[in-house]
């Protein structure tokens, strides 16, 4: 590191995927010096980020877990004409966890109300006109316009309500998908994670053709649920509403041209679940090997990185393909019929899918059965505009 150099790693944006690659790094690398630079005033936002044991490594599971605030030993899905436990670790971990976690890890070298104005290779200006330097910078504050522009896109949009309740409610574990309840508009799901015997997170969730979130509607959608399920809320303690993109089709040099060296993480970077929308287990494998890599320098790390996007776009071709018959050859209050008939399956394949790690065989199995979309229908949404990457 240079007498006018900040950092050897800058971290601009203090989301989930650079606060993971903050702790690796000082795990890791030690003898490199981090700053995490963030515009608002706590890391991580508002938000609570839940994950499978299997949709990890080994490895990354060995760290991961102790991050998280709550972990059960299953799950339960309801839909009209089918029921299910599946066994198998869940883990939340929230954005108030996560930012006590990393202050705790770096103290001083994260940077909180630091609003950014530019960002190259080798160095960030502030809005205040002061210029921080470093051999690594990664670009992680979120999706940015290139998502909009590189993608076709649909969204799961929510708001979820940590609430408590007068009696106890219940639960044993996590309630992931309960679509028994009305589906007019197109898929929808309550989600419900059990904090305490009586305190819930209570989510109402779509998967929806516009980015439009009527927070109103949703609060009074959660009110219903639960004096449908005889749950009294007497406080509630905090609300979260979070939009995350599914993508119908991709194209990765709109995306992200390749002429562009600038290191991305997390949504920025395209690192997410195209079918879930979820980004947690593609930030944490990004976290755990980046930091092991040699030339840990702008221009190599944004190849490594964009190489790595275009190999798990590849891999996510089978969860487009869903993702269109979803949106495109269903009708919206027959979407659920997709989930509903996917949870048939053996429990390693729908781990396997939460993983974004589908086989070819699995896919079969998938797309095999009775189908839950007429095939004429289907056929005509099977290609993609385009065949990139």
């Amino acid at each position: 590191m240079t007498a006018d150099t900040t950092a050897n790693v800058l971290l601009v944006g203090g989301g989930l995927a650079n606060c993971l690659l903050a702790l690796r790094f000082r795990s890791i690398r030690p003898d490199l010096s981090i700053c995490v630079l963030e515009s608002a005033d706590r890391l991580g936002g508002n938000h609570t980020w839940s994950f499978h044991s299997a949709d990890v490594s080994p490895q990354v599971l060995s760290w991961l877990q102790p991050l998280a605030s709550h972990s059960w030993s299953h799950y339960d899905v309801r839909f009209p004409e089918r029921k299910r436990r599946l066994d198998g670790g869940y883990h939340s971990l929230k954005s108030g966890q996560l930012h006590s976690h990393t202050l705790q890890a770096l103290g001083s070298a994260v940077r909180l109300n630091s609003a950014v104005e530019t960002v190259a290779g080798d160095h960030v200006r502030l809005a205040d006109g002061e210029v921080l330097r470093a051999g690594l910078v990664i670009d992680g504050r979120g999706a940015g316009q290139s998502l909009v522009s590189g993608m076709t896109l649909r969204y799961q949009k929510f708001l979820g309500q940590h609430v408590r309740l007068a009696t106890e409610h219940g639960l044993d574990g996590p309630l992931l998908m309960d679509a028994t309840v009305d589906q007019a508009q197109g898929y929808r799901f309550i989600y419900v994670l059990p904090f305490s015997a009586t305190e819930l997170l209570i989510e109402d969730t779509y998967y929806s053709d516009d980015s439009t979130i009527d927070t109103s509607q949703l609060r009074q959608n959660i009110a219903s649920y639960a004096m449908h399920r005889g749950w009294r809320i007497e406080a509630m303690l905090l609300e979260e509403a979070g939009l995350l993109p599914i993508v119908l089709d991709c194209d990765l040099e709109t995306f992200w041209p390749a002429a562009d060296a600038v290191p991305r993480s997390g949504l920025r970077a395209g690192l997410f679940h195209h079918t879930t929308g979820y980004s947690l287990p593609e930030a944490a494998a990004l976290a755990d090997e980046l930091p092991r890599q040699a030339g840990l320098t702008s221009v190599p790390v944004s190849a490594w990185i964009r190489q790595r996007t275009a190999r798990r776009w590849r891999d996510q071709r089978i969860f487009r393909l869903l993702n269109r018959m979803l949106f495109l050859a269903a009708q919206p209050a027959e979407r659920f019929r997709i989930l509903q008939h996917f949870y048939r399956l053996p429990t390693a394949v729908i781990e396997r899918f939460y993983a974004g790690r589908l086989s070819t065989a699995d896919a079969g199995r998938i797309l095999s059965g009775r189908p839950p979309v007429p095939i004429h229908r289907a056929l005509r949404y099977v290609l993609p505009a385009s065949s990139q990457p």
